[in-house]
């Protein structure tokens, strides 16, 4: 027998895949309940609007992404490193919490977009220190595409690989 707690599991495991493959915007709760084999009404029972679904998704790196933003790392390249095994270890809802949800700037102030934006901010102002010139804004960006698109677009390699060249390509940073 299936539990509601199973269920609703079923519908996070499938949408973290498809998220994490096709992106926020180009997932819908019916390609979610295809996946799971339930009708749309079944998942937007449990995760309606779908904002509701990517919030419970974000959680847990949201909550991880705080205590990495509140350590105090000893230079820039210890916190570049904390920053990588978040990313890859999150990878599978990095695209989520980076791009499609973080993309638009014009979000209502305490929107699940909103707060993911303010945590791509307090990173980059992480990364670039006290009014950064044009360099090091540019090396900043730079760092945070390639690990964005360096870990979604690696899903099928294992983690400590993704994690090793990620650092590897850091230090040009």
């Amino acid at each position: 027998m299936t539990t509601p707690d199973d269920t609703r599991s079923r519908i996070l495991a499938a949408a973290r895949e498809l998220f994490a493959e096709r992106g926020y915007a180009g997932t819908s709760l019916a390609d979610i309940a295809a996946a799971v084999g339930l009708t749309k009404t079944a998942v937007a029972y449990h995760f309606h609007p779908k904002d509701r679904l990517a919030s419970e998704l974000l959680s847990p790196a949201a909550a991880e992404m705080i205590t990495l933003l509140d350590t105090d790392h000893p230079d820039r390249k210890a916190f570049v490193e904390a920053l990588t095994v978040f990313a890859v270890r999150h990878r599978a809802v990095i695209r989520l919490f980076m791009e499609d949800l973080a993309a638009d700037d014009t979000m209502p102030p305490g929107s699940e977009r909103a707060v993911v934006g303010t945590f791509r901010d307090e990173i980059f102002a992480k990364l670039a220190g006290e009014n950064p010139g044009p360099e090091a804004r540019v090396r900043c960006w730079a760092l945070l595409g390639a690990l964005q698109w360096g870990v979604v677009k690696t899903m099928d390699l294992p983690e400590e690989q993704v994690t090793a060249v990620m650092l590897e390509s850091a230090p040009a940073f």
